[in-house]
């Protein structure tokens, strides 16, 4: 099992907290070395990433990153206007001011939030959609400034095309590859023009993103059940971009929502550590929404997004949901009650999702579309309404409108949310009554990752291999179905493989940010046959780097 922080679940001491002066002074000061590897630009499955204090983000990082998204945009004829949020990391006021001298020098008409405002992930996908919308020509895009849940010393870099969702491995590895060489000539050739001069530009318009999502919201989801239940919701944006959507909604709908924190402070000091002993704004983590857990009795459904606002938490009166747990049981619920959803629309999930979606399927007679890892596979099916919902075991999730158009094409955490309530109001049963009532009918898996290291030999024999080299034929005393080292839905690589039976699975991949591998085991027969996979699985690693 693995080893858990004795601080885990409590709140940081004022000396475990970040020295945010310095953080922020090492952004604008210390310069990254482009001659070695740590310190390069590098888009893993969520943008780029870093630490000023690494010398892995800092002003140069989003100098030549943004000038390189221009560069992409005029050799792609994207010329609508460019849609720019960030979170609540410090690092990212800092980097969105970087950005926006880089964008005006470039004469990018830019929309942002008003001053003070912060801008959640999917308000920017939504936002880009909508913009988009019957035109073909001046298409938006948008940049969102974010590092998801990491630390507070992190800071982060996204990249959203005109499709609304994450870009694809093309086209961040074209920035990548442009701004690193922007980097090595000392950013020579990016355009600049003072922070003052770009904030005064007729360039730069105020857009309210806010308002334009909670607007929208019943297009996607039953408001009125919500209103009409009478539900008392809970609200933990644990310091986040999601603070300033709640009460809008509340007022929009009738709803009654308690926000639990409204405080927004770079240190997130309010935020218990995680199993690791680190800060960080997980929502699907036990440890970091120990402060919610705690309040479950007050409401009858509490959430939480994370700073960008792109995962879900789920907290009932029983428990905080398993992300897996709920995302079956949103699958379930939703095929049931969006008629106007394509009748051949399926569950999308990522290879390392619970199996017991494949059950929900089979169940309601679905198809379901398995892509590898990172939410901007699912983009394509969204658009073209081959997935009703696309998920990933992370808490990541969006889905259609109910005429069934796309709402947004990347990660939602809001709209999973206020999901959660809709089953509520709807079922009359909380989202984990309703997955007990699931699981009696379809089976209950356990599921577990677990991480090892990984160096770049291990990366490239994972990267290589294909089931003709996977010798398993039993997987926890059953025999093997399934080996695969390409998604069946698009036949992409999964950087890894996965190994399955008739009652459980592993899956190992390379981490895209962390210098480790992942190993993700599930198991319909219960916590002994899920050590019994767990062994294969370290059986096969270990055969494996002997090779």
């Amino acid at each position: 099992m693995p080893v858990v922080h004795a601080k885990a679940g409590t709140l940081p001491m004022p000396e475990d907290l970040e020295n945010i002066p310095a953080l922020v002074s090492a952004y604008f000061t210390e310069f990254p070395n482009p001659t070695d590897p740590a310190q390069r630009v590098s888009f893993g499955t969520s943008g780029h990433r870093g630490s000023s204090l690494l010398h892995t983000f800092n002003e140069e990082h989003i100098y030549a990153i943004t000038q390189a998204v221009c560069d992409y945009r005029k050799s792609n004829g994207i010329d609508g206007p460019l849609f720019l949020g960030g979170d609540t990391h410090a690092l990212s006021e800092a980097a969105f001011r970087s950005a926006l001298e880089v964008l005006v020098a470039n004469d990018v008409q830019v929309y942002v939030a008003p001053s003070g405002m912060y801008t959640a992930t999917p308000a920017i996908s939504h936002a880009i959609l909508r913009w988009n919308t019957g035109r073909t020509t001046a298409l938006a895009d948008g940049i969102v400034i974010t590092p998801s849940h990491n630390p507070p010393r992190d800071g982060g870099f996204k990249y959203n095309p005109p499709h609304g969702g994450p870009a694809e491995t093309h086209v961040t590895d074209q920035i990548e590859k442009s701004a690193n060489i922007y980097l090595e000539k000392g950013n020579r050739g990016v355009q600049l023009t003072h922070l003052r001069a770009a904030l005064s530009s007729p360039l730069v318009k105020e857009y309210d993103f806010i308002r334009t999502y909670v607007e929208d919201l019943p297009k996607v989801l039953d408001m009125k059940a919500i209103a009409a239940s009478g539900l008392r919701l809970g609200v933990d944006p644990l310091g986040g971009a999601s603070l300033q959507m709640w009460e809008p909604i509340a007022e929009a709908y009738g709803i009654e929502i308690t926000v639990v924190n409204k405080a927004i402070d770079p240190t997130f000091r309010f935020v218990p550590f995680d199993k690791d002993g680190k800060i960080r704004m997980d929502c699907s983590s036990p440890y970091a929404m120990s402060g919610l857990l705690k309040m479950r009795d007050c409401f009858d459904l509490a959430v939480a997004c994370d700073p960008d606002s792109d995962r879900h938490g789920i907290v009932t009166s029983q428990e905080l949901m398993n992300p897996n747990h709920f995302l079956s049981v949103a699958a379930w619920y939703l095929f049931r009650t969006r008629p106007a959803w394509p009748t051949d629309a399926g569950i999308g999930k990522t290879l390392v999702t619970s199996a017991l979606l494949d059950r929900v399927g089979q169940d309601i007679k679905r198809p379901v579309v398995e892509v590898p890892v990172g939410f901007k596979w699912f983009v394509p099916y969204l658009l073209n309404g081959r997935c009703g919902l696309g998920c990933e075991e992370s808490a990541g999730a969006s889905f259609l409108c109910f005429d069934g158009s796309p709402w947004s094409t990347d990660k939602d955490g809001p709209l999973m949310c206020l999901l959660a309530a809709e089953m509520m109001a709807v079922e009359q049963s909380s989202p984990s009554e309703l997955y007990e009532k699931l699981t009696g009918r379809l089976g209950s898996p356990v599921y577990q990752r677990l991480d090892a290291p990984a160096d770049d030999q291990v990366r490239a024999k994972l990267k290589a291999l294909t089931p003709e080299n996977v010798e398993l034929t039993s997987l926890g005393g059953s025999p093997v179905t399934e080996i695969i080292t390409r998604a069946p839905a698009n036949d992409a690589p999964i950087g890894g493989v996965k190994v399955s039976s008739a009652d459980g699975w592993f899956a190992v991949r390379p981490s895209g940010t962390e210098p480790i591998c992942k190993v993700y085991t599930e198991s319909f027969k219960g916590e002994d046959h899920l050590s019994a996979i767990q062994k294969d699985a370290i059986d096969f690693m270990e055969h494996l780097l002997k090779s």
